[in-house]
Order: C-alpha cells, then structure tokens, then sequence
C-alpha cells in the first residue's frame, strides 16, 4: 500500500500545484473558470485519497501521531507531498 500512497502523493502534489499556479491565474487573470472546476475536481479527490491512505498507513505501520500529522499538513503546502516523500518515505 505504500507504493500506492507515494502515487497518490506525488499526483496530488502536483494536482495542488497545477491548482495554484495555473488553473487559479487563468481563472482570475483571463476569466477562464474551467481549468479551476477541472482541476479542483482531480486535486479534491487526490487530496481525499491521500488523507484516507495517511490515516490507514498510521494504523498499519505504527507511525508516531507527530510523523501522522506532518504527512497530513503536508499536502496542504505546495511541495509539500515532495519533501514528506523525501523525509519520511524514501525507506519506506
């Protein structure tokens, strides 16, 4: 399940990013509102994904609540899935 998760982080590391540097300036800057529907749609379901499998790896590799926690936070930071891969999962 830990290769999945890695996936899963990486695409919705880069869904969050596609978010804020691309489909929200087309929105904003061009009136462009499609990108953003699109994209949301793909990171909201990544990101939902990801929690769910977070929250199962704790239970099923005995992570700390702290180790839990910095995954979680995460994914709400640009590049932040990126640097929990790097930190926390390359052993893994």
């Amino acid at each position: 399940m830990i290769k999945f998760f890695k996936i899963i982080a990486l695409l919705e590391g880069v869904s969050l990013i596609l978010l804020f540097f691309f489909a929200m300036p087309m929105k904003y800057i061009l009136s462009q509102p499609i990108y953003v529907k699109v994209i949301g749609m793909a990171h909201g379901l990544l990101f939902v994904g990801y929690i769910i499998l977070a929250i199962m790896l704790t239970f099923e590799r005995s992570w700390s609540y702290k180790k839990s926690a910095a995954i979680c936070l995460a994914s709400i930071i640009p590049f932040g899935t990126f640097y929990m891969e790097k930190k926390y999962l390359r052993n893994e």
